[in-house]
């Protein structure tokens, strides 16, 4: 079966299936639960990758299926994050990760942003594409905000990671 993907900017279409991919990974406690109201006001930050299978079965409303999400949130002048990003299982270890996080690192520096960090359940992915562990504290805190929301919160055992640009 041939396989196309298609890395592209969220549009309102796809909140519903971001929702459930980002809810699918937040119920095994990898990320943190997005509602679908902070979905669409932050539709903008979003990059999404759909599949399109060749010889999928019939019935299958357009042929396509959003398979990864990735997010890049713009924190202050010179700072984002790198959040929500996920691939559905039956598609990881071809390197989509990666091509959502690089379609976040590219508009990154096409905002003029200097430096991008992320908090990760998964250092060796993020360490592999030039990010370094930091110590929490060198968060601004307005990154906190997201914080108060999680579950974990005030015992958060991600870890902070930074990358200039």
């Amino acid at each position: 079966m041939e396989t196309d993907m298609h890395l592209r900017k969220a549009r309102t279409g796809d909140v519903h299936a971001i929702y459930d991919i980002l809810t699918h990974y937040a119920k095994q406690g990898l990320l943190l639960q997005r509602p679908l109201s902070e979905l669409y006001d932050h539709l903008r930050d979003y990059v999404v990758l759909e599949c399109s299978e060749a010889g999928q079965t019939p019935g299958s409303f357009s042929g396509l299926e959003l398979v990864g999400v990735c997010g890049l949130g713009v924190c202050w002048e010179d700072l984002a994050e790198v959040r929500s990003l996920a691939v559905l299982e039956a598609y990881r270890d071809r390197g989509l990760g990666l091509k959502l996080v690089e379609a976040c690192l590219e508009e990154a520096r096409v905002l003029g942003l200097k430096r991008v960090f992320t908090l990760t359940y998964v250092p060796d992915f993020f360490g592999k594409i030039g990010f370094q562990v930091v110590d929490k504290a060198v968060l601004p805190h307005k990154v906190w905000a997201d914080c108060l929301k999680c579950p974990k919160f005030p015992d958060c055992d991600e870890i902070a990671m930074m990358r200039a640009l």
